[in-house]
């Protein structure tokens, strides 16, 4: 059973390239690690929320695993997309939930992964909405946050995911937060 990064991504390029055994190598290895990042995800819910951490990997994995043609480049790929693909289920069920109830979507504590100042959620709605006027604005930094935020991911992953520098993440998201602050707290919560 592979466990290196290296496996990891030689399993995805073997998985890109149509090797269906390869999938089949790699589900424990990504089942755990995005089961991982969806009850991190789901901590920050609200205590009723229906969604629960295995719905959510679940339907982002059948999302992943339903690419007629995956580009996997490697790990940190693979995993910027699925952090891309679990904001848009979390995103697509506040959207349901807001439809339904009319007064609302899931709160979101940016503190711990995003580090906006002071004590401060946002709605998930609200955060989508900011992060795709952002990406308009500066694509980079929106996808510093998604992939820091959504996908879990740490500096290091993140910079190699978008090929760029650890210094450049660091800089790309104090500049983001600091963006995402001023527009957040502009929005009524």
């Amino acid at each position: 059973m592979p466990e290196t990064a290296g496996d990891v991504t030689r399993l995805l390029i073997d998985w890109r390239n149509g090797d269906p055994a390869a999938l089949d190598k790699l589900t424990p290895l990504l089942y755990a690690e995005l089961r991982g990042l969806a009850r991190r995800f789901m901590q920050q819910e609200r205590k009723d929320h229906t969604l629960q951490p295995t719905a959510l990997i679940h339907e982002a994995y059948l999302r992943l695993a339903d690419q007629s043609s995956p580009a996997w480049q490697d790990r940190s790929h693979f995993f910027s997309v699925a952090a891309k693909i679990m904001r848009q289920v979390l995103v697509d069920q506040a959207r349901r939930r807001h439809r339904a109830k009319r007064d609302g979507g899931r709160r979101v504590t940016l503190e711990d992964t995003v580090a906006l100042p002071g004590n401060r959620s946002a709605d998930l709605l609200d955060l989508d909405f900011a992060l795709s006027e952002l990406a308009k604005l500066d694509p980079l930094k929106a996808q510093v946050v998604e992939l820091r935020f959504f996908g879990g991911l740490t500096v290091d992953e993140t910079a190699a995911a978008l090929d760029t520098s650890a210094r450049t993440v660091h800089r790309e998201m104090r500049m983001a937060e600091t963006w995402l602050y001023q527009r957040l707290k502009a929005q009524p919560v």
